[in-house]
């Protein structure tokens, strides 16, 4: 009854909404007024004397105290303990005023005792409006969204567990059945009415309540647990999501889609690894910093970290405008909200026009250069071979080039462990632009060639670069990766796809290896090829299946033709290789870094190269792809042609 009186107040605007608590508030102190008469000398009627300026003064010192407050900006449903502590400390400020002034004045007829009596009516009155008002306002916004969306398990009965538990009752999208927790001294209390119990215990609650989702509320966990829970909780029917950002819990403004599906790590199994923070700052702080391909997964990752090392400098090249503009406002945003005096220089242009390439490194003067504009989707190169080509060869000779000229001091490209015995053409373009750096590295003057074709005959440039290479695998949650396919497959029921049932691949998150790499890149000397440690290889079935189970479904297959969700083996693409290597010689060197190793790789010197480059580039030019295939295998050691 009361929900449905309350229900069309939600409809009103803002303002109406703090005039109409306003006005109860007022409505509260002049009633609290006449009760603190009525108690002190039982008088039931009108104010008599001087007493009608009690009335008058209450409201007048009341309210500019409430307003100071803040308890007009305050959202009702979303009040809680601390809402009501500000009200009682409004209260007090408030009812110190009012006695203060009543023992001052001495009106005639008015008792000093009222001073005391009416703030604690007031108190009451105040507080105890906004309680039933609460309540009341959930139920009506309850009332409206339906039936709940699932019965939950909240894993955790700690403070981020209870905020969560109390958050998900103000949106009633979820029956709360229950918390778990490892802390024995919890086992067999409760919250809220709502069982806490044992981790072990499980399994069975599950299956007695019906669950259908567990969240998992404990911020703090160690790595190693939280992995055997989520192991745990996978041969469960049950979708297992984790606790959002402790700033929405605060305000509790939590619902069902505010949910996290498990990190990228949760699903990876690996520890991570504490960075080197002298590493990390060698490059970047106080310095000039440029990163080619700043709007990509790995070029934008990057940016962020970089820009947290404070450099002087920060300039952004990147040719698509769009991720120019989204990079730019976020580092923006990020250094307004950290306190970064960064400043953002973006660059528009690409790394195929060594004009702009020279106009952007010779203005900025840029002493560190992180090379990561490439094209990097196997299938899409396979079909384009010449502008993979000349993006991924001649725009990092392009880029090394203006280097050389503009006297940066270290080029660090990004490479990928298809370059190791490729057999598709994008991983040959990495190992020749590999190849390329590392024969820069040795050769103290460079004589350069035209890459549009026309021999400039140009003097030889003076190379003072300190080139080298940072070499890893598959990056979880870059475009084009398998994570967000599958889930974007099972967000339409499936099926998930998987090219080949053996087929596996090293993963590693795009902030772990862009971590990675600014470490990598401060510890070259020059023409090194660094190796990333990308734990050990998946198999990209069993991460799907992985994903399917973690979801709360089962995986469809000849033994459970019940199931859920399919997994469909589509086959391998063009130049896909069923696994994936690091090394092209197996006996890697040890660095400082527990997760970087140094790769022994075999390189041409410059002279070597470029007769191998020039007719790659004919061919590339003019599209002859069978040109493009002889000019790789010249260079590339183990490439065969997908």
């Amino acid at each position: 009854m009361l929900s449905s009186c309350v229900a069309p107040l939600l409809g009103l605007p803002r303002r109406a909404k703090q005039l109409l608590v306003l006005v109860v508030d007022v409505a509260c102190a002049l009633l609290a007024v006449w009760l603190a008469f009525y108690l002190r000398i039982d008088q039931w009627g009108l104010p008599v004397l001087q007493q009608g300026r009690v009335y008058l003064v209450a409201p007048l010192l009341f309210v500019p105290v409430f307003v100071r407050m803040g308890l007009y900006r305050a959202v009702f449903r979303y009040t809680g303990m601390s809402a009501l502590a500000t009200v009682a400390l409004a209260v007090l400020v408030y009812g110190a005023l009012f006695f203060g002034l009543l023992l001052w004045a001495r009106w005639q007829g008015v008792p000093r005792s009222v001073g005391l009596i009416q703030p604690i009516v007031f108190l009451l009155l105040a507080g105890g409006w906004r309680i039933v008002a609460r309540f009341a306002l959930l139920s009506a916004t309850g009332a409206d969204k339906g039936p709940a969306k699932g019965n939950l398990l909240i894993y955790g009965a700690g403070e981020a567990g209870a905020q969560t538990a109390l958050a998900l009752g103000m949106m009633r999208e979820f029956t709360l059945c229950g918390f778990a927790d490892d802390d024995a001294q919890k086992v067999g209390r409760s919250i809220n009415g709502r069982p806490i119990i044992a981790a072990a215990d499980v399994p069975d609650f599950v299956a007695r309540h019906g669950v259908t989702d567990v969240l998992l509320a404990i911020p703090s966990l160690g790595w190693q647990r939280r992995r055997e829970i989520i192991e745990q909780l996978q041969r469960l029917p049950v979708h297992v999501r984790s606790l959002p950002g402790m700033q929405d819990l605060a305000l509790g403004k939590v619902s069902v889609a505010d949910f996290k599906e498990l990190d990228i790590e949760d699903l990876l199994g690996r520890a991570p690894v504490r960075p080197d923070e002298a590493l990390l700052a060698k490059d970047l702080r106080g310095k000039v910093v440029l990163v080619t391909g700043a709007g990509g997964s790995i070029g934008s990752e990057l940016c962020r970290q970089i820009v947290r090392e404070r450099p002087r400098r920060l300039v952004l090249l990147e040719h698509n405008e769009y991720g120019l503009y989204a990079i730019h406002q976020e580092l923006l945003a990020l250094c307004a909200q950290q306190g970064l005096a960064v400043e953002l220089a973006p660059a528009l242009g690409s790394i195929r026009n060594l004009r702009r390439l020279r106009g952007v490194l010779g203005h900025h003067r840029p002493q560190t250069v992180y090379h990561a504009a490439a094209y990097k989707h196997v299938p899409m190169v396979q079909d384009n071979p010449s502008e993979g080509v000349l993006n991924n060869v001649f725009g990092t000779l392009n880029a090394a080039r203006a280097a050389i000229e503009a006297q940066v001091e270290r080029f660090v490209l990004i490479s990928t462990d298809k370059a190791v015995r490729p057999t598709n053409v994008m991983g040959a373009s990495k190992r020749m632009a590999e190849l390329v750096l590392q024969a820069l590295a040795a050769a103290p003057q460079v004589e350069f060639f035209a890459i549009d074709g026309r021999d400039e005959g140009a003097p030889p440039v003076a190379n003072r670069t300190r080139f080298c290479m940072v070499r890893f695998g598959n990056v979880l949650g870059s475009s084009g990766s398998v994570v967000p396919l599958f889930r974007s497959q099972l967000r339409h029921g499936g099926p998930l796809t998987v090219t080949h049932a053996e087929v596996t691949r090293y993963f590693m998150t795009i902030p772990e290896a862009a971590q990675l790499v600014l470490q990598a890149g401060a510890m070259g000397s020059g023409g090194e090829v660094f190796v990333l440690d990308m734990g050990e290889p998946v198999r990209i079935v069993d991460l799907a299946r992985r994903m399917i189970e973690l979801s709360g479904f089962t995986v469809k297959d000849e033994e459970h033709p019940d199931g859920d969700v399919e997994i469909d083996i589509v086959g391998l693409r063009r130049g896909e290789k069923l696994y994936e290597e690091l090394l092209i010689d197996d006996h890697p060197e040890n660095t400082a870094h527990p997760r970087i190793m140094k790769a022994r790789e075999q390189r041409l010197d410059w002279p070597q190269l470029v007769p191998i480059l020039r007719g790659l580039r004919d061919a590339a030019r003019q599209a002859e792809v069978e040109g493009i295939h002889r000019a790789l295998a010249q260079a590339v050691t183990g490439y065969v042609r997908g």
